[in-house]
């Protein structure tokens, strides 16, 4: 089965250099990825500081970035986060949006996503709300693809308790009043769901009023709990008959932009062998393709090490021995472990709270 495979780059903490970026998209165009959302919560000119301007080095690194995915046939769009926007939808804010958005269309976008995830929503007319903003939006951009996070994207109840409770009807609300032409962002039934499922699928298809555009927050490794591990492993758990329940099927990635092709090209491969699909031989032969052999057959020997133990679990005995063994490879993959072993990536609850 196909589907149209994509990366949100969508994660806190540590920014990628634009060169990372064009390496990943060059690297996984021809392996059936599409489309590519910047959103970054590094980016604060696209979250709490929204109503401002990009700087001028940064409009031309992502008008650069934008161009370099069109010459691979990649779609490119951006993530807007207009912090609490619906709260107060007024004609001052209606011009500040109007303005914003007229700068993204500068860059030669082809997608625009209105993230309303992650912040304070408990209000019963949350959805009525959102989709006033969603089709002033669609009126001002009609030539772009729209894109939608709810407040609530997950059945996960974490949303509740850090954001409010969710209004009672909430996506059925919001298959009522969305344009159908509005695609609708979905992680499944947890924010990093572990399994997602055709059943599940269909049932919030008919919630929403459409299929969903499935945000997958795997193999994302962000958060102080998460940035403790290097997820590597194939994916599972996503089977291939998905696919005719959603639109599109977009990663957010892991903070290590060159691991995460590994992981990235087994759900390549998920959709391609369907029933025949083996994550662990999947795992194996997308290594071997990003990081090339002895490198590939060292991750496998310390995938449980460095996907399954945790960073303050390994023990420093073993934390020595690894950074010995990838501090003596030449490699952007054996750096970004070397990094990750030196604590390069972890994340705070606090840097979180403030992106």
């Amino acid at each position: 089965m196909t589907v149209e495979l994509g990366i949100i780059e969508g994660f806190y903490g540590k920014p990628w250099r634009w060169q990372e970026r064009q390496a990943l998209v060059s690297f996984l165009a021809p392996h059936g990825y599409r489309f590519y959302l910047y959103a970054p919560k590094t980016d604060a000119y696209l979250r709490r500081r929204w109503q401002e301007t990009h700087p001028d080095d940064a409009l031309r690194s992502l008008t650069a970035f934008a161009d370099h995915c069109r010459g691979l046939g990649v779609r490119f769009g951006v993530g807007l986060s207009p912090y609490e926007l619906y709260a107060d939808f007024s004609s001052q804010s209606q011009a500040a949006l109007a303005t914003k958005l007229d700068r993204l269309v500068d860059l030669g976008i082809d997608d625009l996503a209105i993230l309303f995830d992650d912040m304070p929503s408990a209000q019963p007319d949350l959805a009525a709300r959102q989709a006033e903003i969603m089709h002033w939006v669609q009126a001002r951009v009609p030539q772009l693809r729209l894109l939608f996070c709810p407040s609530y994207y997950s059945d996960d109840p974490v949303l509740d308790r850090v954001f409010g409770q969710r209004p009672d009807g909430y996506l059925e609300a919001l298959g009522a009043l969305l344009d159908p032409a509005i695609e609708v962002f979905w992680t499944g039934e947890e924010v990093c769901s572990r399994e997602i499922s055709p059943g599940h699928l269909r049932r919030v298809s008919a919630q929403l009023a459409r299929k969903p555009f499935l945000w997958d927050n795997y193999p994302v490794n962000d958060g102080q709990r998460m940035s403790q591990f290097l997820h590597l492993r194939g994916v599972t758990g996503r089977p291939a008959a998905n696919a005719e329940m959603i639109v599109a099927h977009g990663i957010n990635p892991a903070l290590q932009s060159t691991l995460t092709r590994i992981p990235a090209l087994t759900l390549a491969e998920s959709y391609q062998q369907g029933q025949d699909y083996q994550y662990a031989a999947a795992f194996s032969r997308a290594a071997k393709l990003v990081a090339g052999e002895p490198l590939a057959s060292q991750l496998q020997r310390d995938l449980i090490s460095l996907n399954d133990s945790g960073l303050d679990r390994i023990g420093e005995d073993r934390l020595r021995t690894l950074r010995d063994t990838y501090a003596a490879t030449d490699h952007p993959a054996a750096r970004e472990v070397l990094d990750w072993l030196d604590g390069g990536y972890r994340i705070s609850d606090d840097l979180v709270q403030t992106q």
